[in-house]
């Protein structure tokens, strides 16, 4: 047990703020630790560490420190992950799905859409693509099977965040229908 500067036990405070590890000593003297982070002090005994996991908490104000750190270097870091996703896909389509993630706004879905199926169609159906036109039949137009439908959910459901049911797929026939669906599912996901 580890014994603070001022002789009081420590085993049930806090190690400070954040994650922190502990290390315990098994098979220990417990008068053979000093200070606050559980130091063993020298001895003649070998002993086993161990690390286990202590909880995070501010013992100042009793109260979490989520929220105290900046979050632009997570923002950052899940911008750059997204941007690694879509790296094969154009740069409008990164564009939009960053402002997508930041903003949510659902005017951003189509751009996403078109760069998800663009990535996943042949390049003589890119260029049909690209004309934005949302007749565009996904299995005759642009030669999509169920496999390819199947890989362009699993992008959109991890760039836009929303899941969607293989039963859902049933109806897409058209470019056009695939934006709609995914506008409706992320508006009833946003209310």
């Amino acid at each position: 047990m580890a014994q603070n500067y001022s002789g009081k036990s420590t085993a049930n405070l806090p190690l400070g703020n954040g994650p922190c590890y502990r290390t315990a000593y098994i098979g220990a003297d417990p008068g053979m630790f000093s200070g606050v982070f559980d130091e063993p002090k020298p001895s003649g005994g070998v002993n086993i560490a161990k690390q286990t996991m202590t909880p995070a908490t501010d013992h100042l104000q009793g109260g979490s420190l989520v929220g105290l750190l900046p979050s632009e270097p997570r923002a950052d870091a899940e911008e750059s992950r997204l941007r690694e996703i879509l790296r094969r896909c154009s740069p409008a389509t990164r564009d939009a799905a960053c402002e997508f993630r930041r903003s949510g706004n659902l005017d951003c879905v189509p751009a996403i859409v078109v760069g998800v199926i663009e990535h996943y169609v042949v390049p003589e159906a890119r260029a049909k693509l690209r004309s934005g036109d949302d007749t565009l039949r996904l299995s005759e137009d642009l030669s999509i099977d169920s496999l390819t439908m199947l890989e362009i959910v699993f992008m959109a459901e991890e760039v836009l965040q929303v899941s969607i049911d293989n039963e859902e797929l049933r109806p897409f026939r058209t470019v056009g229908d695939v934006k709609r669906f995914v506008r409706m599912k992320l508006s009833g996901a946003a209310a």
